[in-house]
């Protein structure tokens, strides 16, 4: 192995901000931050999601799309003839490829 390639492991604190979850553990991340974790401090790291906050290993699973994107759009900016309508000068399409 070569040497002085690696990089500087050091004990880090991250906290998942969604599930309160702290733990300690080597990282090469640096903070500015730091807090107190078991009698020591460390540098902290504040995190959007863990294991403690993700739904798949919570278990809670949110439903994000209950209705469909296409429905959706069509609601939001609505649906014209205009819209579906081939530009000027384009050839027809009848799904065969030949134009008229």
């Amino acid at each position: 192995m070569k040497k002085n390639i690696h990089p500087d492991y050091h004990p880090v604190v991250f906290r998942d901000k969604a599930g309160g979850l702290t733990f300690l553990t080597r990282s090469t991340i640096t903070s500015n931050e730091t807090i107190e974790y078991n009698g020591q401090t460390y540098p902290l790291v504040d995190i959007d999601i863990s294991s403690a906050s993700h739904p798949f290993w919570t278990g809670n699973a949110r439903v994000l799309d209950a209705e469909g994107r296409v429905e959706r759009f069509r609601r939001r900016y609505g649906q014209s003839s205009d819209a579906t309508s081939a530009p000027e000068g384009a050839a027809p399409q009848d799904g065969t490829g030949a134009t008229a």
